[in-house]
């Protein structure tokens, strides 16, 4: 039986698969509006290619993968599989998540077999069909290890089996080389893209989900840009190469640059820049907040020093100081974002610098450094102003964190506004500006810790 072709009839190349259609999913809170993840998605995937869908965290990447394997129903919009509604996971539809999700207590073999047990496939079959995959993907020998036996890139080759043992017509991949060491997930990378390009894949088309540019210029044939919070497909771009790629190549690098420069690209942060925006009708509308992800003070400093230094002084191209710093996409851009948010850098066509307030701190001592810190808190952050504010009019100097909580999470989701606030908390102790009673769950002045 050869492993090769498709289980189904092969449609031509260029033939829709699996198309999205004004996708919309919230996010539903007990207490509050409902949050959105995605926005008006349309998506299509045909027969022939690899797409790679690329965004940071906040983008709805995931989300949107599950809702197009038929996983989550979306809130509105539906998935058209071959042309007919999708309701449910389809049988030619599989997927490999980023977790290798793997059953300690079955053996390589049994865990590939799964599928295909689902399905009540014949004994006879089903141990030729595992064999083939087994083998297709570098796994002979291996058959009766355990998981725990294995590394995580064999871990992951395993996942990869289970998924094409079914032959499927449409392989989705979430994030699957983000949890491997870099050698390991570059030899996947590549063998994957191999039996792709000799036609050795029982799929007909694939979809990688990843926050990896470089991953994306490497495999896909066409890259789908989300923007986030909520999800949106801000760019589509086609990948002119012919496979096998070289990340060397001056092309290779240009798109590389030009999608960094295509991602840092940001529309007005009204909310940031007031407390209260007027509505259509000329009345206050509560503000909404921008998200931040985790990052510290000890990492923005040494990112403004490793831009300092020679030989960047002050200005770096992302990609060359992702590779320097050895940064992913969902850890370099949220540095360059806070530095830009904060006064200290500019994000600037796919390059960062520093400005001069940059300049300035990188210079300082402690103090100066914290009462610069200071002022661009006060200045550019407005949820930091609306908390000194709240200290300020109360004899206690203390106040509830609940009610900034609350108000996050008026425009985000909650783990996205505890996030936030914990961002916000570790900013203001290096500023001096405030500290947080995690017992009490409050913000109070340092002398100050009474009710």
């Amino acid at each position: 039986m050869a492993f090769s072709s498709h289980s189904g009839p092969v449609s031509p190349p260029g033939t829709v698969l699996a198309e999205a259609r004004h996708i919309r999913q919230f996010y539903h809170k007990d207490s509050a509006a409902d949050v959105q993840v995605l926005d008006d998605v349309n998506l299509s995937l045909h027969v022939g290619e690899i797409v790679g869908l690329l965004g940071r965290s906040g983008s709805g990447k995931s989300t949107l993968l599950r809702i197009m394997a038929g996983l989550l129903p979306p809130t509105s919009g539906e998935v058209l599989w071959k042309g007919k509604p999708l309701h449910g996971p389809a049988q030619d539809i599989a997927v490999v998540f980023q977790s290798f999700a793997l059953f300690p207590w079955m053996t390589v073999e049994e865990n590939v077999a799964l599928g295909l047990d689902a399905r009540g496939v014949p004994a006879a079959e089903r141990d030729v069909l595992v064999e083939d995959a087994i083998n297709l993907i570098g796994l002979g020998g291996y058959e009766n290890a355990w998981p725990k036996e294995l590394s995580g890139g064999m871990q992951q080759r395993v996942g990869l089996a289970r998924a094409l043992v079914v032959k499927p017509a449409l392989l989705l991949m979430d994030e699957p080389f983000s949890a491997l060491d870099v050698l390991t997930a570059e030899n996947l990378r590549t063998d994957l893209i191999e039996l792709w390009s000799e036609q050795k894949l029982p799929v007909q088309s694939m979809l990688i989900v990843t926050h990896n540019i470089e991953e994306a210029v490497l495999m896909c044939d066409r890259i789908v840009i989300a923007s986030s919070n909520p999800g949106r497909i801000a760019h589509v771009l086609s990948v002119p190469f012919a496979h096998p790629r070289n990340r060397e190549d001056q092309a290779f690098r240009q798109l590389v640059d030009h999608i960094y420069a295509l991602m840092t690209q940001r529309a007005p942060i009204v909310s940031e820049a007031t407390l209260v925006n007027s509505g259509a009708n000329g009345a206050p509308v509560a503000p909404a907040f921008r998200a931040l992800v985790p990052v510290s003070i000890t990492m923005l400093i040494g990112m403004m020093e490793a831009l300092a230094a020679p030989p960047l002084n002050g200005r770096a191209d992302l990609p060359v100081l992702a590779e320097k710093l050895q940064l992913e996409l969902d850890d370099l851009f949220p540095l360059g974002e806070s530095l830009e948010l904060l006064g200290l850098a500019e994000l600037e066509d796919g390059d960062i610098l520093l400005t001069d307030d940059g300049v300035h701190f990188v210079l300082s001592d402690l103090d100066e450094r914290k009462a610069m810190m200071r002022h661009a808190l006060l200045h550019h952050v407005s949820l930091v102003k609306m908390i000194c504010a709240a200290l300020d009019e109360r004899s206690s100097h203390t106040v509830r964190a609940e009610r900034f909580r609350e108000e996050l999470e008026a425009s985000m989701s909650p783990d996205y506004a505890q996030q936030t606030l914990q961002t916000i908390i570790g900013w203001a102790r290096f500023a001096e500006l405030f500290d947080y009673d995690e017992e009490g769950d409050r913000f109070f002045l340092e002398d100050t810790t009474s009710e």
